[in-house]
């Protein structure tokens, strides 16, 4: 466990360079995304008693199994109502796709959210939750502690990989990190890899524009794929992604207009 500002702790974890999150007040902790499977979940539930045997509140971030499957080992949780809708929907399709690499995923018993409140009271410290708007998923989840200045962005912000855009929604997501940078936090927590700085956030948004931009012209015929790869902040399977989001089933037009 690393706390990264005054009782505002992070877990990082070598599978998928996840970070978990714990926030603790005077009498109660919240707990942000509960990681891959239930054997997963308790570890972590036991690494937060090793800080604090406060009755914690768990909230997620989205409804991908990383952040979400582990939720068993610690009962209820929050979250907002797009990811419980989310879970019923995708859930078995996740299984799928992860088990192969993470087996528990299989047998990890799915928790559907309550709808979130907008704030939480830990005693002596008060947690803002907000939704800022489709980015990462349609229904991510931001966990803002403004006394010590630190905002956990779920999967909105990705440090040390190309954000990724297999759910996303690639045009709003730049609007969603403005308007979670309005909240002026000094720390912002990713969902993987470390915590970075407001300018690191400012860097990502430019890019995310950057790659919308390019499905754009793509889209539009005024540049092939080949160029739209030379161009890009990210490796070609990113941006392939987020064409496949941007254009959804449309066809492209060559730059000859064929």
């Amino acid at each position: 466990m690393i706390e990264v500002a005054d009782g505002v702790w992070i877990r990082r974890h070598a599978e998928l360079d996840l970070t978990l999150g714990l926030v603790v007040g005077q009498t109660g902790c919240l707990v942000v995304d509960t990681g891959i499977d239930e054997a997963f979940g308790q570890a972590w539930a036991h690494a937060i008693r090793e800080v604090t045997d406060l009755p914690w509140t768990v909230v997620l971030t989205h409804a991908h199994f990383d952040h979400a499957f582990g939720t068993a080992a610690f009962g209820s949780c929050f979250a907002t109502e797009g990811c419980r809708e989310a879970l019923v929907d995708t859930a078995q399709k996740q299984v799928a796709e992860w088990s192969g690499q993470f087996p528990g995923v299989a047998t990890a018993p799915i928790v559907l959210p309550l709808r979130a409140p907008f704030s939480v009271d830990l005693g002596g410290r008060e947690v803002l939750l907000g939704h800022p708007g489709p980015g990462h998923t349609g229904h991510d989840l931001t966990v803002h502690v403004p006394d010590v200045g630190v905002l956990f962005a779920g999967d909105l912000v990705e440090q040390g990989a190309p954000p990724q855009f297999g759910d996303s929604y690639p045009g709003a997501w730049p609007m969603a990190l403005e308007k979670m940078l309005e909240a002026a936090p000094d720390v912002i927590v990713p969902g993987h890899g470390d915590p970075v700085t407001p300018d690191f956030v400012e860097r990502q948004r430019a890019e995310i524009t950057e790659i919308v931009t390019l499905c754009e012209r793509l889209h539009r015929g005024e540049i092939d794929l080949e160029g739209a790869v030379a161009r890009s902040p990210y490796p070609r399977k990113t941006l392939e992604d987020a064409l496949a989001r941007t254009i959804r089933r449309r066809p492209l037009r060559r730059p000859d207009g064929r």
